[in-house]
């Protein structure tokens, strides 16, 4: 691959295109965005090569689509229809079943790979980026054979190539299963920092007194409203199901408090440790 087209180069397209331009240097990335200041600060920070336009796709050999998930629904199409037959497109996006469905009969279907990197941070924008964020990490792939093959084997080997492993599956199992371990985590983050900030407007010490353990809960809420509410929209019937599964569980642990059953609590607690096991590895 010699021309790749990033559309969007904040924290996932910025850091991909550190790592891609690390392991192939003669590479040349082309940054597209709708704010020029965007591409400015990326030529800056040596993310990108060239400033492009969506016209310039037809001349891709890859094409990452990093943007929130609304906005590549109705990119996507665009995209594929400026695509040259030998050129792929890929997207980033944390939901799926949104995103192909709304190409499922595009005549270039065969030029698009469903993906989602799960890596990133708390932050947003080209500053974002950093090196080998993806090493290690998990790449979802979705309806694989819907993808000409020769075009997914060059871009499955870029993304190994850079560190990540690769794992199948399809959307909608991707997206039921995302709500529980990241969807849920981010509303939790946001709930949590929401929680504290109103109690800390009558009680001004509250902060004073927030160590390590707050700050890596409440962490996720941080992140970027822009983005994550297009996601919760898009997967809304499963983040409903999770929220409504977590609220039984902090409703129980009300209950045993109230209760005074603290051997309960010792034992649910106890129980759940074993997610330390499950999640051994994991950065």
């Amino acid at each position: 691959m010699k021309n790749i087209y990033m559309i969007g180069v904040g924290l996932i397209g910025g850091s991909l295109a550190i790592d891609i331009k690390k392991k192939y240097p003669e590479v040349v990335i082309h940054g597209i965005s709708r704010k020029e200041t965007t591409l400015d600060e990326a030529l800056t920070l040596k993310l990108i090569d060239k400033k492009a336009t969506l016209d310039d796709v037809v001349h891709a050999d890859l094409v990452i689509i990093s943007i929130p998930v609304d906005a590549t629904v109705k990119l996507l199409p665009i995209v594929l229809d400026k695509i040259s037959d030998n050129g792929l497109v890929v997207d980033a996006g944390s939901t799926k079943a949104d995103i192909c469905k709304v190409v499922e009969n595009h005549p270039k279907r065969r030029n698009f790979l469903a993906m989602h990197p799960i890596a990133g941070t708390e932050h947003s924008g080209p500053s974002a980026a950093i090196p080998d964020l993806f090493v290690g990490k998990t790449n979802i792939i979705c309806e694989v054979e819907k993808t000409t093959f020769k075009l997914q084997e060059k871009a499955l080997e870029l993304f190994k190539s850079i560190g990540m492993r690769m794992r199948y599956m399809n959307p909608e199992a991707h997206d039921k299963h995302i709500a529980y371990v990241s969807h849920l985590s981010h509303i939790s983050a946001f709930m949590l920092g929401k929680t504290v900030i109103d109690k800390e407007k009558n009680e001004r010490d509250i902060f004073d007194m927030a160590g390590s353990g707050f700050a890596s809960t409440v962490r996720l809420a941080k992140s970027s409203p822009e983005m994550w509410t297009p996601i919760f929209k898009q997967n809304k019937q499963n983040v409903i199901e999770t929220l409504e599964e977590y609220i039984t569980n902090l409703t129980h642990f009300k209950d045993l408090m109230k209760e005074d059953d603290f051997d309960a609590i010792f034992k649910e607690m106890k129980e759940t440790n074993y997610i330390k096991d499950i999640l051994k590895g994991i950065n």
